[in-house]
């Protein structure tokens, strides 16, 4: 997808390769991406294991450079930036959410979600981690730890955290890979209901293809390529 004059491009990706290894081990994850992303939409990306659509959520988020071509996100080139430049343009306008919900054991919900905005030096931290905890429905769980909580509850709180410093772009990785179906089903209720309230873009990776048809639009890789990109 190419750019349309007056467009409101958020992501754009061209010729983007991704190399790991090297002489006889090397193997190309990326060889050749091109994609543009518009502020507010929804992607699905679908594919099978080993087709690149973790590593291209990798680079598009900052988490990983690209061995070649260009990535702007969100006004910045990320060409040119070192590790901790990526963290910077990282925070707060790129929210992330795994699989596997990556909280601290030692922190409650409510710190969890509260000190990465206090370390980016957001204001109220803990008003607005408790706001966004209160949203997603976890506002009487705010004092416990991850233990206490079920697979759901700590994916609503790796939510939360993610959303809470108002991102531009909000990128899942298999978001309910872990959880049941009906649980899975409110969380992607919730990641959706969650983009909307906050006019952010939301790129998914998932294997599920009712999950992707959700999505604005939807892209299939394979091999390390964009095999298909179409209106959901």
């Amino acid at each position: 997808m190419r750019p349309d004059a007056g467009s409101d491009i958020v992501i754009s990706a061209r010729n983007v390769t991704l190399q790991l290894g090297s002489g006889g081990a090397r193997t190309d994850v990326l060889r050749g991406i091109d994609l543009d992303i518009r502020r507010g939409e929804s992607i699905g990306i679908l594919g099978p294991s080993g087709s690149g659509k973790s590593s291209l959520m990798a680079i598009l988020s900052g988490l990983e450079r690209a061995t070649g071509g260009s990535v702007n996100v969100a006004g910045t080139d990320y060409g040119p930036l070192d590790e901790d430049a990526l963290a910077a343009a990282r925070r707060g306008r790129i929210g992330i959410v795994l699989q596997s919900f990556h909280l601290l054991p030692t922190m409650t919900a409510l710190e969890n979600v509260a000190v990465p905005l206090e370390l980016a030096g957001l204001p109220e931290p803990f008003a607005r981690a408790q706001a966004e905890l209160e949203a997603v429905g976890l506002g009487q769980r705010l004092g416990h730890y991850p233990a206490q909580l079920s697979g759901g509850e700590q994916q609503r709180v790796a939510i939360a955290r993610a959303v809470a410093p108002g991102p531009d772009i909000i990128f899942a990785d298999e978001p309910t890979g872990n959880l049941d179906g009906h649980t899975g089903a409110a969380i992607i209720d919730l990641l959706f209901a969650r983009q909307a309230a906050a006019g952010a873009t939301l790129i998914i990776i998932t294997h599920d293809p009712s999950l992707a048809a959700r999505c604005d639009r939807i892209l299939e890789m394979a091999d390390g390529l964009i095999a298909l990109d179409r209106a959901a």
